[in-house]
């Protein structure tokens, strides 16, 4: 979007005094402390869906107004707000029910917008695949059904009783007809799309090639990472929910091993579970990956909080107990850079409201590159499928090929040759060595590598 078309927006929070157990949907879950940091990741949020922030409120309550969320005073002043500012758009940074947005356009005579539909909108400019578009739209759908619904029961003309009887079927009901029909549409669609990802899943078990997914905040740096480790040159910039659409790319570990790394789409505070639901296939990837390395900024004020969202949401799709690496990302933007991984973590795993951080972490600058050879290792050592165990291989001279395998898929330790034959001490994953089982003279087998 150009600077001239670039949509005016004041921002407006809600934050409720002395009821921490009563808080509006979308609300952030430490009312007091943490309303600064929503509002501006609303900010950041506004930027990256093409707004210019002119100005930004927090109305202080015992309990949201039915109405309007924020009152009939708060409204009447932000409604001059919006006219002598010259706004277009109103953000709230909470959920509005159908009743509260329209009550509010109808003061404000501007649009409004709340923190999901804003979420939605980022989402559905970034979608380039037909998976993504069709995932957005089905959580827009799914969000715009119950607005709809809000109009009233008087825009019904099938009721059949004294005062309903009319011309037939009315606008509403068309519209609710139809966004239905193209809800299972698109339901059937991203089923198969399902499937075939379940077929994409079971050829990848044939040939056992470990999954790595990436997860984290938005903003985290996952797409640098993921460019630094595959070279796979997938956008990544500063605004939230640049990436979008699941990358997955091939990587060797220093084992000589081959895994696949999939970039999947940033977690936020309060993810709309339109977007959860609608999102299944994509975090379907999640679900299935053998390790997830859980990418956090470390020089972000809110790190620990943002690892435990993303913690939160991985509970929430059924995937808080897959095998993690932290990886502490952006290092080189630390003031005395810090590299003591296990100092970092423990420092998150203070901050972060009791979630149990993973227990292996490594300080990383993905930008650079400075610390990344760590986390190939301890990836190495954390994968938990076809593990890497050292064996001692010999070969008479007439099984080249076998050796050569053993040299393309292995990390050859030390070589010896003798008449007839060679000695090959190597770390090989544990389908190399069934593959070449009649050459092992000795197996550590199960285990990891001797270090």
């Amino acid at each position: 979007m150009s600077p001239q078309a670039r949509e005016r927006a004041i921002l407006v929070g809600l934050e409720l005094k002395g009821r921490p157990g009563r808080r509006p949907a979308g609300s952030p879950e430490s009312s007091s402390s943490d309303a600064g940091e929503s509002m501006a990741e609303l900010a950041a949020l506004t930027g990256s869906a093409g707004g210019e922030v002119l100005d930004r409120i927090v109305q202080v309550r015992d309990a949201p107004e039915a109405a309007t969320l924020i009152g009939a005073g708060k409204t009447e002043e932000l409604a001059r707000l919006v006219k002598a500012a010259g706004a277009d758009l109103v953000v709230f940074d909470h959920d509005l029910s159908a009743t509260q947005q329209r009550n509010l356009e109808r003061v404000l005579d501007c649009k409004v917008v709340d923190r999901t539909q804003l979420i939605l909108d980022i989402f559905a400019r970034r979608a380039r695949t037909r998976e993504g578009q069709l995932q957005v739209e089905l959580a827009q759908l799914n969000y715009l059904l119950p607005r709809l619904a809000g109009r009233g029961s008087q825009m019904s003309r099938l009721g059949g009783r004294i005062g309903t009887r009319g011309p037939g079927e009315t606008q509403l009901e068309t519209d609710r007809r139809r966004i239905f029909r193209r809800i299972r549409k698109i339901e059937q669609d991203l089923e198969a799309v399902r499937a075939g990802r379940g077929v994409q899943r079971r050829q990848r078990r044939e040939v056992p090639l470990a999954t790595v997914g990436l997860v984290g905040y938005t903003n985290a740096g996952k797409s640098t990472l993921f460019n630094r480790l595959t070279g796979a040159g997938v956008t990544a910039d500063g605004r939230l929910f640049a990436t979008l659409d699941p990358t997955v790319r091939h990587f060797v570990l220093p084992s000589n091993r081959r895994v696949l790394l999939s970039d999947t789409v940033g977690f936020i505070r309060n993810l709309p579970t339109t977007l959860v639901r609608a999102f299944r296939a994509t975090l379907e990837e999640v679900m299935e990956a053998a390790l997830l390395l859980h990418v956090v900024d470390v020089s972000s004020q809110e790190a620990a909080q943002h690892a435990a969202q993303v913690l939160k949401v991985l509970r929430e799709i059924g995937a808080a107990e897959k095998p993690q690496v932290l990886v502490l990302n952006k290092i080189d933007r630390l003031p005395s850079p810090e590299t003591d991984a296990a100092e970092v973590a423990r420092r998150l795993l203070a901050d972060a409201a009791g979630e149990k951080m993973p227990p292996r972490a490594v300080a990383v600058s993905a930008r650079d590159g400075t610390g990344t050879g760590d986390l190939l290792e301890t990836m190495d050592a954390a994968l938990p499928l076809d593990a890497v165990a050292r064996a001692l291989f010999r070969f008479p001279h007439s099984a080249g090929a076998a050796m050569h395998l053993l040299y393309e898929h292995g990390k050859v330790i030390e070589k010896r040759f003798a008449e007839g034959y060679s000695e090959i001490l190597a770390d090989a994953p544990e389908s190399l060595r069934r593959r070449l089982d009649r050459f092992v003279v000795k197996d550590e087998g199960g285990g990891r590598r001797a270090s």
